[in-house]
C-alpha cells in the first residue's frame, strides 16, 4: 500500500526577528495542535508533533531543579514532621 502526502504551499511570515508559517485549522483540528509543537529536524526535512505528556528522566529532573535553583537544605528535616515511628508499638 502507499503513503499518500498532501502536499500544501505556505508562505513564511515575518514575527519579530523571526520567520514563521501558518497552519490551516483544519490541519490543526485533525492532528490536534495546541499551543506548543514539537519540532523535529529529520533528514527528509522538518517535522511537527504534538507535544504528548512526556515525564523527564531523573537526569532531566535533576538538571530542570538545578535551573530553578531551588533550596532543599531543610527536606531531611521535616521528611518525617508529625509521623513520629512508636518503636514499642513493634514489640
Amino acid at each position: 500500500m502507499k503513503n499518500h502526502h498532501r502536499t500544501h504551499s505556505v508562505k513564511l511570515i515575518s514575527i519579530g526577528n523571526s520567520k514563521g508559517v501558518r497552519l490551516p485549522k483544519y490541519i490543526l483540528q485533525k492532528y490536534g495542535f495546541s499551543d506548543v509543537l514539537l519540532l523535529e529536524e529529520t533528514e527528509q526535512g522538518i517535522l511537527l508533533r504534538q507535544i504528548e505528556d512526556v515525564k523527564l528522566s531523573w537526569e532531566e529532573t535533576y538538571k530542570e531543579m538545578a535551573i530553578e535553583n531551588e533550596d532543599w537544605q531543610d527536606f531531611e528535616n521535616t521528611i518525617l514532621d508529625g509521623i513520629e515511628i512508636d518503636e514499642t508499638a513493634a514489640l
